[in-house]
């Protein structure tokens, strides 16, 4: 979404507080994961390919909920990292790439009038 609406990239930081307000890893999960999303949204907003784009917070999240995953419930780091790649890869490529290309055959959105 930061590709085609500027808005969407505090909207998105917004609701990553708000929605780890009432997760299990209270503030810790607050703050980091909202800074997760903060780094991978402005880095997708300036991404000029879509694939390029849903990477950013593929890569942000895993290391990020991932070392804070290992931290604070002591996991394993590299394969909870994996794990959380995995996980928002498949939300970002199975999901989110298609929908947005949808969308944009459909001429609902447009990179161009971003």
């Amino acid at each position: 979404m930061p590709m085609y609406f500027p808005e969407a990239v505090p909207g998105l930081v917004v609701g990553c507080v708000f929605s780890n307000f009432f997760g299990g890893f209270g503030l810790v999960d607050m703050a980091l994961g909202s800074l997760a999303t903060l780094v991978a949204a402005i880095l997708t907003r300036y991404s000029k390919n879509i694939f390029v784009g849903a990477f950013w917070p593929v890569i942000s999240n895993a290391i990020v909920i991932g070392a804070m995953l290992h931290y604070l419930i002591e996991t394993p780091l590299i394969e909870t990292c994996v794990y959380v790649g995995l996980g928002e890869a498949a939300a970002c490529y199975i999901i989110g790439v298609p929908l947005m290309k949808i969308l944009e055959k459909r001429n609902i959105i447009s990179k161009s009038n971003a």
